[in-house]
Formats: structure tokens, sequence, C-alpha cells
């Protein structure tokens, strides 16, 4: 189970790994024996993923248009008959 779960990783979207990341760190604390074990054996193939996803994120920041200016606006504004 441990290793189809570690081979979805990168596909899943970030709101479902960051649910992942959630239930694995409460199961490592809490868990039973068997559910601690798994999700131990599963934390470092997680954490990886979370890691290389903030890195791309760091290296590719969103980019944003340019601000337009108010001069720029008002000339682009229609005018009214």
């Amino acid at each position: 189970m441990t290793t189809e779960l570690i081979d979805r990783l990168p596909g899943m979207a970030d709101a479902d790994l960051s649910t992942l990341v959630t239930n694995a760190e409460r199961l490592v604390r809490a868990g039973t024996p068997k559910q601690q074990k798994s999700a131990q054996a599963a934390m470092p193939a997680i954490q990886a993923e979370v890691a290389a996803r903030q890195a791309k994120l760091a290296a590719n920041p969103p980019k944003r248009a340019p601000r337009a200016s108010r001069k720029a606006a008002a000339l682009a504004a229609p005018t009214a008959p």
C-alpha cells in the first residue's frame, strides 16, 4: 500500500498532498502500531514531494501583469456621449 501511495504523490493536487501530510503526521503520533509504521515509511517521500513543490514555486514565482497607470486607464475608459 505504501509504495502505491508513494507512486501517486507527483500526480496529487496540492490540497490533497497537504491533507496527506496532516493525516500522516497524525497517524505517526496517534495511530495504531501498523498505521504508525506505514505513516513513518511514507513520510520521507511525502516530505520530499512537498519540498520539491516548494522549490519549484520559489524558482518560478507567479508573474503578474504590470499595473496600468491611472492616466492610461483614464484614456482607455470609454466616454459617455
